[in-house]
This record gives C-alpha cells, structure tokens and sequence, in this order.
C-alpha cells in the first residue's frame, strides 16, 4: 500500500510539474511525445534487423518503452527547471533559491546572503570543490565592493583558499541564472571533500560566533593550489 501511494505521488507530481510547464512552455507537449516515439521507433527497427524469434519483437519494443519514459522524464525535468528559472530571473533572491535548491551536494552554501544593499543588490557565498565562491546578484557596479568586502573578510580567515567571484545578472558579463549550476560545476578542483567541509565550517562559525574557532582540521594550513 505504501509502495502503491508513493508510485500515485510521483505520477501526481509529475502531471503537475507538466501542467505548470506547459502554461510558459508552448512546445512541451511534442517534444515530449517525440521524445517517446524516437526510442520506441528505433527499438523497432532494431527488432526488424536483428530479431529471429518472438523474443526479440518481445524485448526490444518494451525497450524502446522504457527508454522513450525515461527519456519523457529527463526532458520534462530539464524544460520545467528552465522554466522555473525564467520565471525568477531578475528577482531579488533567485540566486538564493539557486543556492538552496538546485546546488549538487559537493557544494555547501545557504540560500541567505552574506551581503545586501538597500537596493536589494546582494552577495551569497557558497564552498565546493572549486574553492569559496562569492556570487552577486543586482547590479554589478553596487555589487563590486560588496563582494570586494566579503572577499577581504574571507581572506583574513582562510588565507590560502582560492576565492572565485561570479557574477549573476543583466550586466554585461552576467551569468544566466539557468547556468549558475553549471558554471560552478566547471570551476577545476582546488579543495577535497575534507576541506570543503572544514572551510565551510569555519566561515559558519566566523558568522555565528567571530571569536569561535572550530574544533578539526585548520583551514589556514589548507595547500593553496592555484593552476598551472
């Protein structure tokens, strides 16, 4: 029974997520359906050539099915996350939505910023792999200092961390909120798991209690790793 709840969920999530997609997403519905019919197109043709049995006019038909509905689903995904993205862009805050729900989990952040303005301009910090990173959000000359600030402040905790500033918004140089994700995925690697946890522990505790000095690995022995 609760198997049989949880599977009528999931199929009641995802009509919703279509039906709300396809309100700002006019061709969802045939690249969904040509998304299904490719894969079970092809699992026929490929039954035609290389099948000699029932068997295989059995097996490679419910291929292409399961094939084309993971296909449906992958696609429906990524349209509904554009979607959702377009819909917040520009607002003060998306970044922070960003951070707090679409961040993979080699990365640490908090969807509230380290920084704001009374413009509503804000500076969000986040520690991955790629090192500490200071995203803006707003206006990139209002954001400048603000991040120039954060930086500074971070640097007289963790010297030897590699700091990346990234900038999100209509300006010239801007990041598209829908490739935040991404572009910080791309950063090279500079910090282990390890490290990522004990940077984003002491700039945490830097925030909740100045004079606090977390317990573990010190993050001001971390090597610094800059590229060749």
């Amino acid at each position: 029974m609760a198997e049989t709840a949880k599977k009528t969920g999931r199929i009641r999530q995802m009509i919703q997520v279509y039906q709300t997609t396809k309100k700002h997403d006019s061709a969802l519905t045939l690249v969904l359906i040509l998304c299904f019919i490719a894969p079970v197109l092809l699992s026929l043709f490929l039954a035609w050539v290389f099948s000699d049995s029932w068997i295989g006019w059995v097996v490679w038909p419910l291929t292409g099915i399961l094939v084309g509905i993971l296909v449906v689903m992958i696609v429906l995904g990524r349209r509904a996350e554009r979607v959702a993205y377009e819909q917040i862009e520009g607002r003060a805050g998306a970044v922070g939505a960003v951070v707090q729900g679409a961040l993979r989990r080699s990365w640490r952040g908090s969807e509230v910023p380290v920084a704001v303005n009374r413009s509503q301009d804000a500076v969000y910090r986040v520690v991955g792999r790629g090192g500490v990173v200071l995203i803006s959000e707003g206006s990139f000359q209002r954001t400048r200092r603000m991040s120039s600030d954060e930086e500074r402040k971070v640097r007289r905790a963790l010297k030897n961390v590699e700091i990346v500033h990234l900038y999100v918004g209509p300006d010239e140089g801007g990041i598209p909120l829908a490739k935040l994700s991404r572009s910080l995925v791309k950063l090279k690697p500079k910090l282990s798991r390890a490290e990522v946890t004990a940077v984003y522990n002491r700039l945490s505790s830097l925030q909740a209690a100045p004079l606090g000095i977390p317990k573990g690995m010190d993050p001001n022995r971390i090597r610094s790793q800059r590229p060749r």
